[in-house]
């Protein structure tokens, strides 16, 4: 894989390998190499630049520089379609939001992406975030 990165001949799946790879080699997610990512999802998107790319891209940015660098980049892509009603759009909102300390507007991100999931998995998920928010700032 790093050999097909340096000959700069390589398609959208051998950035997601090498995405995945990142986050496979890092022992959390703290300790992910998260300038990479953010470099990798850079060159993903400029070969295939979806929305949800581009969501990925911003929590990376996110994850590099602070939750204020992908906030506007989320907001801005949560506002219009298709992301509008991806759940997994708001959920990455309501982090950035809670990781910002606008715990209102996080838990109203929350909220919104309760109100668009239908696996009971991830809505337990989510509502356990959203009660952990909601103790732990006395919302």
């Amino acid at each position: 894989m790093q050999a097909a990165l340096r000959s700069r001949r390589y398609g959208p799946y051998t950035l997601q390998a090498a995405i995945a790879a990142v986050h496979a080699e890092a022992p959390s997610a703290q300790a992910t190499d998260w300038a990479e990512v953010a470099g990798l999802y850079e060159a993903l998107f400029a070969i295939e630049p979806s929305p949800v790319v581009a969501l990925n891209r911003a929590v990376a940015l996110a994850m590099r520089d602070g939750p204020q660098a992908g906030l506007p980049l989320v907001d801005t892509l949560v506002a219009s379609e298709p992301l509008a009603h991806y759940h997994l759009a708001h959920v990455a909102r309501a982090d950035l939001l809670r990781r910002a300390g606008k715990h209102d507007a996080a838990r109203a991100a929350y909220g919104r992406a309760l109100a668009l999931t239908t696996q009971a998995p991830e809505r337990r998920h989510l509502e356990k975030c959203l009660r952990r928010l909601v103790v732990a700032n006395n919302i």
